[in-house]
C-alpha cells in the first residue's frame, strides 16, 4: 500500500512539473508573438493590435488543447496566470522603469506584491466545501448528481462542483485561473484579487504608456525599434486585453452582489427548485409557465450587507 502511494505521489510530482513546463512555453509563445505585433504592424491602429492580440490568445488556447490531446500534458491554468504577472513585473522593472517617477515605482511593486500574495491565499483557501451526512452519502450513490443538488441546495445554497468533485456552500462558479471554486468562505477575497488585477495593469498600462511616450517608440518604425521597445508594447496589448474582459467579468460580478445571485444560480436556476415560481396561464387554459424569482434579493442595501458580512 505504501508503494502505491509513493507511486502516485511521484506521478502527481512529474505531472506538475511537466504542466509547469507546458505553462511555460505557453506564456513565452504568447508573449513573444504578441511583441512580433507591433514590430510588423507598426502603422496599424491601436484596435487592429488588440484584434489580433485577442486572436493570439485564441491561437494558444488551442494548441494548448492540442497538446493535451496529443502529448497528455497540459499547460495550468494559476501557473500561466502567475508567469504572466512574473514577465509583466520583469518587463517592468528591466524596462519601463526608468521613466517612472519614485512614488509611482514604489505603488507599482506594492500593487504586484499585493497581487501575488492574494493569489496564493485564494489558491489555498477553502472555499465553503460541505460534506454531505450519511443519508446524503447514500442518496449520492443511489441517484443522479441532479437530483441530489436539488436535495442539498435547501441546506443553504450548497451547490456541486463537478470540476472539483465536492459541495460548496455559496458556491458561485469554478474559475480555472485561481485553481479553486469560489464560495462562500473566498467570494469577499476573489472580489477584491480581481479588483487588485484590474488595478495593476491599469498602472502597467499607464506607466509603459509614459515609457512609450518619453522614449518615442510609438512613432519608430519596426526596423528602428528595439526589441525591447516590442516587449513593452506587446505587455501593453496583453494587459489591455486583461483589463477589457476582467472588466466585464468585475462588473458581473457587481450586478450578482447587488441582487445577492451567483453565476452558477442565474445560469442553472432550473435546477433549484427556490429559484422556480409557477404561474398559471389565463383561464380556460390547464398549462403553467415557469419563471424566475429570487428568494435572496432583500434589497440592494441588505444583499451588499451579506456580501461584506
Amino acid at each position: 500500500m505504501a508503494e502505491i502511494d509513493d507511486q502516485r505521489k511521484r506521478d502527481t510530482r512529474t505531472s506538475s512539473i511537466g504542466r509547469c513546463i507546458a505553462s511555460c512555453i505557453s506564456v513565452f509563445l504568447t508573449q513573444f508573438t504578441l511583441a512580433l505585433i507591433p514590430r510588423f504592424l507598426y502603422t496599424s491602429p491601436l484596435l487592429i493590435q488588440l484584434a489580433l492580440s485577442a486572436l493570439v490568445l485564441v491561437v494558444v488556447l488551442g494548441l494548448g488543447g492540442r497538446c493535451r490531446r496529443v502529448l497528455g500534458v497540459s499547460a495550468s491554468a494559476p501557473a500561466f496566470v502567475v508567469l504572466s504577472i512574473i514577465y509583466i513585473w520583469a518587463i517592468y522593472v528591466t524596462v519601463v522603469r526608468e521613466a517612472i517617477p519614485l512614488f509611482r515605482d514604489i505603488l507599482f511593486h506594492g500593487e504586484v506584491a499585493m497581487l501575488i500574495i492574494g493569489f496564493c491565499s485564494i489558491f489555498k483557501r477553502d472555499p465553503g466545501r460541505v460534506t454531505p451526512g450519511p443519508s446524503l452519502s447514500s442518496e449520492l450513490c443511489e441517484g443522479s448528481i441532479s437530483e441530489v443538488s436539488e436535495t442539498i441546495s435547501l441546506m443553504g445554497r450548497v451547490r456541486y462542483c463537478r470540476s472539483c468533485e465536492a459541495y460548496i456552500k455559496g458556491f458561485d462558479h469554478h474559475c480555472p485561473a485561481f485553481g479553486n471554486c469560489i464560495g462562500q468562505n473566498n467570494y469577499l477575497l476573489f472580489m477584491a484579487l480581481l479588483a487588485g488585477f484590474l488595478i495593476t495593469e491599469s498602472s502597467f498600462v499607464a506607466c509603459s504608456s509614459k515609457f512609450a511616450s518619453k522614449s518615442s517608440i510609438l512613432y519608430q518604425t519596426g526596423l528602428e525599434s528595439s526589441i525591447a521597445a516590442d516587449l513593452v508594447i506587446g505587455g501593453l496589448l496583453f494587459s489591455l486585453l486583461q483589463l477589457l474582459w476582467q472588466g466585464i467579468f468585475f462588473m458581473w460580478h457587481i450586478y450578482c452582489i447587488c441582487f445577492n445571485i451567483r453565476t452558477d444560480e442565474w445560469i442553472n436556476w432550473k435546477k433549484y427548485p427556490e429559484f422556480q415560481h409557477q404561474v398559471k396561464s389565463e383561464q380556460g387554459q390547464s398549462s403553467t409557465s415557469l419563471t424566475f424569482r429570487n428568494p435572496y434579493d432583500k434589497g440592494i442595501l441588505g444583499n451588499i450587507r451579506d456580501f461584506l458580512s
